[in-house]
C-alpha cells in the first residue's frame, strides 16, 4: 500500500520551543503523523513528552538555550550528526514584549530579534548545509505571525522580526529550493499560547480580537500543528517561499 503524501513516517524532525503552545502542538501534530520528534527548548518538555508517548509517538528532549546563537548552532550540528538524518526544522522558538515605541527598550528589542529571528537564520543556515552536504531532501518550516503582514500595537520588535522572519523565509528558500531544501512559514493568528497570555486576560482586548475573527474562536495550537504536518510531508512538495496564513480568516477580514 502506498503511504500517504501526508505522512511522516519514518522522518525525523527537529522543533524548537517544543515544551509549550504552538511548538507543543505542533511536536504532537508530527508524532500523530509517525514522525519522530527532536524538541529543543530551554526548559523542561515533560509535558510535550507524554502528550506525544500517549500518542504513540517518541520525543527526544534536547535542552537548550536557544538565546545563545552560538550554544545553539553547536548543539544542532551535534543532534544532526547523532540522529542524522533529519528530514525537517520548524523554527518555533520566540518571544515578544510589549511597550510602547517611545519606550521600547533597546534590550528588548534585541532580546527579540536575537530570539526570533537571528536564531532561525542561524539554525536553518547549520539545517541546510548539512542537508545539502548529504544530498537529502529536506523542509525547513518558520514560524511567522500576522505581524509580518500588519504592525500590531506595543510590539515593534516583534512586528519587526516577524517581518524578518516572512523576508528570510523567501530569500533562503529562492537559493535551497534547487537542492530539494523547501522553505516555507506558518502565520498564526491569535492561537492560545504564552505570548497571547496577556491578551486573553484583557477582556475588552480579547472581545476586540475576537469580533473580527470569522471563525469566532482563538485558534488551538493543534490547528497550527496540522499545516506545520502539510508543509513537512510530500504533500507540499511544490511549495517554496510561501507565508501560510492560519488565523480563522482574519486577514481575509
Amino acid at each position: 500500500m502506498q503511504q500517504s503524501a501526508f505522512s511522516l513516517a519514518g522522518r525525523k524532525v527537529i522543533v524548537t520551543g517544543a515544551n509549550t503552545g504552538i511548538g507543543q502542538g505542533i511536536a504532537l501534530a508530527v508524532a500523530e503523523a509517525g514522525g519522530e520528534v527532536i524538541g529543543m527548548a530551554r526548559s523542561p518538555l515533560t509535558e510535550t513528552a507524554e502528550l506525544v508517548a500517549h500518542a504513540g509517538g517518541k520525543l527526544v528532549q534536547v535542552h537548550c538555550d536557544l538565546s545563545d546563537t552560538t550554544v545553539a548552532r553547536a548543539r544542532l550540528a551535534e543532534l544532526l550528526a547523532e540522529h542524522g538524518p533529519v528530514h525537517g526544522l520548524v523554527n518555533n522558538a520566540g518571544i515578544i514584549r510589549r511597550a510602547d515605541a517611545v519606550q521600547h527598550s533597546e534590550h528588548d528589542w534585541d532580546d527579540v530579534l536575537q530570539l526570533n529571528l537571528k536564531l532561525v537564520f542561524v539554525l536553518s543556515q547549520v539545517f541546510a548545509a548539512a542537508a545539502i552536504e548529504r544530498r537529502q531532501p529536506a523542509r525547513i518550516v518558520n514560524i511567522a505571525s500576522l505581524l509580518s503582514f500588519q504592525g500590531g500595537i506595543r510590539v515593534a520588535a516583534y512586528a519587526a522580526s516577524k517581518h524578518g522572519v516572512a523576508g528570510l523565509t523567501k530569500a533562503v528558500a529562492n537559493e535551497w529550493a534547487p537542492h530539494s531544501i523547501n522553505v516555507n512559514a506558518i502565520a498564526p493568528g491569535y492561537v492560545t499560547s504564552n505570548n497571547t497570555e496577556a491578551l486573553r486576560g484583557d477582556p475588552d482586548r480579547s472581545a476586540a480580537i475576537l469580533a473580527r475573527i470569522p471563525a469566532g474562536r482563538w485558534g488551538a495550537p493543534a490547528d497550527i500543528g496540522n499545516v506545520a504536518v502539510f508543509l513537512l510531508a510530500d504533500a507540499s512538495s511544490y511549495m517554496s517561499g510561501a507565508i501560510v496564513p492560519v488565523d480563522g480568516g482574519w486577514l481575509g477580514r
